[in-house]
C-alpha cells in the first residue's frame, strides 16, 4: 500500500485506533495500579470513547480504507455515533454499581472499549473478512464480560452459555461467508452486488446468505437464535447487561442491513422471506413469553427480543423509507433501554441490589420521580402515542405498508397490543401496590441519564427529531 494512500486509510479508521490505543494504554494503566485505579480507568475510557465520538463527527473523512475492506459513510457515521452513545452510557452507569457491589474491576471498562472497537469494525465493515474480524473482536471481549463475576454462578454460567452459542453462530457465519465467496468469487459486498445483479444467482448462494443472517441474528437476539438471551441478561452483572442491550445490538443490525441491502439488494425477494420469519417469530415469542416474567432483567430480555423483531420489519420493506425506520427505530430503542436500566441498575436496597418486579411495588410513593420516568419508559416501549416509542414503530410499520407487506406491519401491531400488557403491569405494580421498601438513594450518575433519557422520549424529542430524521434519511440514502 503506497505511503499516501496509507495515510487516507488511517484517517478514516481513527476513531477505531483512538479506541484501541486507549484501552492498551488502560489496560496496562489498571495492571501496574491495581484494582485502586478502578475509578480513575473508567473515567478515562469514557473521556476516550467522547474523543473518539468528536474525532468521527467532526474530522474523520467519509471514504473508504484498506483496499475496500472499510468504508465510513453517512449510514456508518450514523450508526456508530449511536454504538459510542450506548457504551458511554453503560460506562457511566457502571460507577454506583462498582462502589456499592464490590465491582470495581479495571477490566470492565477496558473490555468494553476494546468491544466497542469491535462493533465499530462491524459497521464499516465492507467485505465478509473486515465483518468477521469485527464480529469476533466485538464477541470476544463480551464472552469475558458476561462472566467477569466469577464469584457469582449465575453469571458463571452466563458467560458459559453466551460463549458455547455464540461459537456455534459463528460457525454458522464462516460457512455462509464462505458458501457466498464461493458462488460469487467475491468476498467485498460491492462487488457481490455486481456479480449477483449480473446473474449470478443460485441455491447455493441462498443457502449461504441464510446461514450468514443466522450467524448475524444470534447477535441481535433474534428468534429462533434467542436462546442465550434470558439467562445471559440475568447471570451478568447488571451494568454488562445494560451495556449487552443497547450497542452490540445497533451494531449488529447495521451489518444485516448493509449485508442485505448493500450485497443482494436485487435478490430482495429471497432473503425478504427470511427477514420477515424472523421478525414475525421475535415479535411474537418477545410478546408472549415475557408475560409470565417476574425478574425484571429476564422481562427486559424479551422486551429485546421483540423490539428487534419490529426493527427488521423496517429491513423487510428493503427501500430507503425501510432502512430510514431502522436506523430511527435503533436510535429510539437504544434511549429507551438506557433509561429504564437506569431504573434497574437503581433498584438497590442496604442488603444488595434487588431484581424482582414485585420490589417495584409502591415505588410512586417511596420515590415518586424515579416511578414517573420508568412509567414513561415502560409506555415508550409499549409504543403509546404520544411517546417517541410510537414514533419509531409508526415509521417501521408504515414502510412495511407502502411496500405491500401490510400482513407483516398488522402482525407487529398486535404483537404491540400484547406487549402493552407486562409493561402496564409494571406500572400497575408501582402506583397500585401497597409501598414495599424504599431503595437506597439513586447515585447521581443514574439520575442524570435518567433525567436525559426521560426528557428525550417525552417531550424533548419534538425538538430535537427534525434534525436526528435528516440524518437518518441522508444515512438510509447511501445505498439507492
Amino acid at each position: 500500500m503506497m505511503p499516501d494512500m496509507l495515510a487516507s486509510s488511517l484517517s478514516i479508521v481513527a476513531p477505531e485506533l483512538i479506541l484501541s490505543v486507549g484501552a492498551m494504554f488502560l489496560l496496562m494503566f489498571g495492571v501496574f495500579m491495581g484494582e485502586k485505579s478502578s475509578q480513575t480507568v473508567t473515567g478515562l475510557s469514557v473521556a476516550v470513547i467522547i474523543i473518539a465520538a468528536l474525532w468521527l463527527i467532526l474530522i474523520t473523512p467519509l471514504g473508504t480504507a484498506f483496499g475496500g475492506s472499510f468504508v465510513l459513510d453517512p449510514f456508518a457515521r450514523f450508526m456508530k455515533i449511536l454504538v459510542l452513545v450506548g457504551s458511554a452510557a453503560a460506562v457511566i452507569m457502571s460507577v454506583g454499581f462498582a462502589e456499592s457491589e464490590r465491582f470495581n474491576r479495571f477490566e470492565f471498562p477496558v473490555l468494553v472499549l476494546l468491544s466497542t472497537t469491535g462493533m465499530m469494525v462491524m459497521v464499516s465493515a465492507a467485505d465478509m473478512i473486515a465483518l468477521y474480524l469485527g464480529l469476533e473482536l466485538m464477541s470476544l471481549a463480551i464472552y469475558v464480560l458476561a462472566a467477569i463475576n466469577r464469584d457469582s454462578v449465575r453469571s458463571t454460567e452466563a458467560g458459559l452459555k453466551y460463549f458455547v452459542l455464540g461459537a456455534l453462530s459463528s460457525g454458522m457465519l464462516l460457512y455462509g461467508a464462505s458458501m457466498v465467496y464461493g458462488f460469487t468469487g467475491q468476498i467485498e459486498f460491492t462487488e457481490i452486488a455486481r456479480v449477483v445483479s449480473s446473474g449470478g444467482h443460485s441455491l447455493g448462494l441462498m443457502v449461504g446468505i441464510v446461514f450468514v443472517l443466522a450467524g448475524l441474528a444470534f447477535k441481535i437476539s433474534a428468534v429462533p437464535f434467542h436462546m442465550w438471551t434470558p439467562d445471559v441478561y440475568e447471570g451478568a452483572p447488571t451494568p454488562i447487561t445494560a451495556f449487552l442491550a443497547g450497542a452490540p445490538k445497533i451494531a449488529a443490525m447495521a451489518l444485516i442491513t448493509r449485508f442485505t441491502v448493500q450485497s443482494f439488494g436485487s435478490l430482495v425477494g429471497d432473503w425478504q422471506q427470511v427477514i420477515v420469519f424472523i421478525s414475525i417469530a421475535s415479535m411474537l415469542l418477545g410478546a408472549f413469553a415475557a408475560i409470565g416474567q417476574r425478574n425484571i432483567k429476564r422481562l427486559m430480555a424479551y422486551s429485546s427480543i421483540a423490539h428487534m423483531g419490529y426493527a427488521l420489519v423496517g429491513l423487510a420493506a428493503a427501500n430507503v423509507e425501510g432502512v430510514r425506520g431502522v436506523l430511527l427505530y435503533m436510535a429510539i430503542y437504544l434511549v429507551m433501554t438506557l433509561g429504564t436500566f437506569a431504573v434497574i441498575l437503581a433498584m438497590r436496597r442496604r442488603e444488595g441490589m434487588v431484581e424482582e418486579i414485585d420490589d417495584l411495588a409502591g415505588l410512586s410513593q417511596t420515590n415518586p420521580v424515579m416511578a414517573l420516568f420508568l412509567t414513561i419508559m415502560m409506555l415508550s416501549l409499549a409504543g403509546l402515542p404520544p411517546l417517541v416509542g410510537f414514533i419509531g414503530k409508526y415509521f417501521v410499520f408504515m414502510a412495511a405498508v407502502h411496500a405491500g407487506l401490510w400482513p407483516l406491519a398488522i402482525i407487529g401491531v398486535l404483537a404491540s397490543v400484547v406487549g402493552l400488557f407486562y409493561y402496564l403491569r409494571v406500572v400497575k405494580t408501582m402506583w397500585f401496590e401497597a409501598p414495599a421498601e424504599a431503595f437506597v438513594p439513586m447515585a447521581i450518575e443514574l439520575r442524570a441519564v435518567l433525567w436525559v433519557t426521560g426528557l428525550v422520549v417525552f417531550p424533548i424529542y419534538i425538538f430535537i427529531g427534525s434534525p436526528i430524521f435528516a440524518a437518518a434519511e441522508a444515512a438510509a440514502k447511501t445505498f439507492f
